[in-house]
């Protein structure tokens, strides 16, 4: 478990005008660099010595399809890659069979090997989306974390005391709140700080959540001997219900695997707020243009323009060239709406009607609409039929009968309200 020796002291170097460029770049969107004298001191002397730096980002593979929050961090990554550093993009299998505590109220399901290693697959297949692949080494702490002796272990143990591990935000309000914290969560900051230990790592990225476990990291290279990596944090993309992070379990997310029309159109429900974290933390765009955004929507123009920009910028980055082509054919869909036809947003739920709620190969709209959970109640699907908010077929004839019947075999489109869409199958 022996680390690299620690540099004596170097003497600060003049920081020149092409290292203070590489640096803006990778300040921008970021929440912390620490520290960041020691960063541009890193980076300046990788530049003189033409050598690369190890930078390092440790991926639980334990939700394997990724979104554009999870890309926040790859961005960053790639920056680092265009300037000629070395990326380390580490999958924690091994760490991913315990569970990183982070942000949990109680203690996670802890992965099956079989589960680690097929969602690793899934990162290994779309990580190359935004890194390169030539200039990029995946990296599995099972390698150095599997063979690990017991003793190894307590000695790992001996370098983290419980003083500093209860600092963990985390864990003092489960504490506070009475909710037990098991020991494989105390071990699970200790573990993954080791990863820098094993990979002498420079440098460390991870997002505001893992502030803690970056710092952890620091802290056991310099007990190992080695100097502590710099830590660069990201903010959590927001998602597009502008209150939550990103995330599939809240629904609020765009795919870098979905398709250019689904990516467009989910953009374009992002607010106009929003929108311009997004521009920062997802695009090159210049700040300074932003600016020049922001004045011109205060002077008159729409900031649906800007938005449809952003959504071009996006598709041409996951699917380069199909930017135009995706928007071109939101707006025709919309111009299609606006002549009261049916067009089905992205992601619209389809229901399979059972047999056992059909009669003579019918079954009742209304009912149909509270099974698939569209509506809560008959009451309210009533109430909204009453009021002429329920919609049928391409030409959005209005639903009057609240006792409609539909036909099967067939397929029927629906718009409840004004953004709730089934399609019903059967």
């Amino acid at each position: 478990m022996a680390g690299k020796e620690t540099t004596p002291e170097a003497k600060e170097l003049p920081i020149s005008n092409e290292t203070k460029a590489d640096f803006e770049k990778i300040k921008r969107g970021t929440e912390e660099i620490l520290p960041e004298k020691e960063l541009l001191q890193l980076l300046e002397r990788a530049r003189r010595e033409k050598r690369p730096l190890k930078i390092k980002a440790g991926f639980d593979p334990t939700a394997p399809d990724l979104h554009l929050g999870h890309t926040v961090l790859l961005r960053k990554l790639r920056h680092f890659q265009e300037m000629g550093h070395r990326i380390l993009f580490l999958i924690g299998d091994f760490t991913g069979m315990i569970g990183d505590p982070t942000g949990r109220s109680a203690t996670r399901k802890r992965l099956t090997k079989e589960e680690v290693i097929e969602n690793a697959k899934t990162y290994e297949r779309q990580v190359y989306r935004i890194l390169d692949r030539e200039k990029t080494e995946i990296v599995f702490n099972s390698k150095w974390l599997a063979d690990m002796r017991f003793e190894d272990v307590l000695g790992l143990t001996a370098r983290y005391t419980v003083a500093r591990m209860i600092e963990r935000d985390d864990f003092q309000k489960r504490m506070a709140a009475g909710d037990s914290i098991s020991m494989i969560e105390f071990m699970y900051p200790l573990i993954q700080g080791y990863d820098s230990v094993a990979l002498e790592s420079d440098v460390e990225l991870g997002g505001t959540d893992q502030k803690f476990n970056l710092l952890v990291g620091r802290t056991l290279q310099e007990q190992f001997g080695q100097a502590g990596q710099c830590i660069v944090t990201m903010p959590l993309l927001v998602g597009l219900d502008g209150v939550k992070k990103m995330s599939k379990s809240f629904g609020n997310y765009i795919g870098i695997d979905e398709t250019p029309y689904q990516i467009f159109a989910k953009t374009m429900s992002v607010s106009d707020d929003l929108m311009w974290n997004y521009y920062t933390l997802l695009t090159d765009v210049p700040d300074s243009e932003m600016t020049q955004m922001k004045e011109a929507i205060e002077k008159g123009t729409n900031p649906m323009d800007f938005k449809k920009k952003l959504g071009e910028l996006l598709v041409d980055w996951l699917h380069p060239g199909e930017g135009k082509a995706a928007r071109e054919k939101w707006e025709s869909e919309k111009s299609a709406a606006r002549q009261d036809k049916m067009v089905l947003p992205p992601d619209t739920p389809v229901f399979d009607v059972p047999t056992t709620m059909q009669t003579d190969g019918k079954a009742e709209l209304a009912k149909i609409l509270v099974e698939s959970g569209t509506e809560a109640s008959m009451s309210a699907v009533k109430r909204l039929i009453e009021a002429g908010s329920v919609k049928i077929g391409d030409t959005l004839e209005t639903v009057k009968d609240a006792k409609m019947a539909l036909a099967f075999p067939g397929e029927y489109a629906v718009r409840v309200g004004k953004k709730k869409y089934l399609v019903i199958r059967g």
